[in-house]
Order: C-alpha cells, then structure tokens, then sequence
C-alpha cells in the first residue's frame, strides 16, 4: 500500500484521573448544592435540584500532551508498538508512565 498514518498518542501513567459523572450525581452532593445555592440563588428558601433523565454526563480527567509521529500503511498492524517504541526514542517513558494509547489514526 502507498501512503503514510499519522498516528496520535498519549502517555498513560498511574497517577491519572479519569472519572465520569451525571449531573444527578453532582447535584446530590450536599456540597456542590449548597455552593449553587449560594451564588445563584442567594436569599432563596425551600430549592430543589432535579436533572432530566436524558441529561448528559461529563468527565473529569488529567490533561495529557499529545504526541505524533508519521508511519506507512504497510506498519498498520504494528502501530502500538511503534508508538511505545518512539515515546522510548524521545524518552517519554517514566517510572510511573509506561502505557500509551493510541488517540488517532489520520491517513495522509
């Protein structure tokens, strides 16, 4: 095949956050509650925090720097371990950030 990947990844170390919540869990917290009330309904007595069912949840997450390199379609089957292997070469690799994970694949 003829033609290159851009291929785009990330660092994943163990110290990483990751969390997923629905807003009707944020908003049974007592104190993300007391904080809305407070600056937005400020003087306000007897409030309830309700969210629709269908309401869409959100992440909390560490940000991660992106990193790119360039390979020929034929090395399509060995795109992990040539990304683990030039985060070696650029000596990404720490003690506690050792996995990588593949972000995107972009044909040039």
């Amino acid at each position: 095949m003829n033609g290159t990947i851009m291929v785009t990844y990330k660092l994943l170390c163990k110290t990483d956050f990751n969390k997923e919540l629905s807003l009707q869990e944020l908003l049974s917290n007592e104190k993300v509650a007391k904080i809305i009330r407070s600056e937005f309904a400020k003087g306000h007595r007897n409030l309830e925090f309700m969210a629709n069912e269908e309401s869409s949840s959100f992440s909390i997450e560490t940000v991660k720097e992106l990193h790119k390199f360039e390979v020929t379609k034929d090395d399509f089957a060995d795109i992990l371990v040539l990304a683990e292997e030039d985060a070696a070469n650029k000596k990404l690799i720490k003690k506690d950030c050792e996995r990588v994970e593949l972000v995107n694949l972009e044909t040039l």
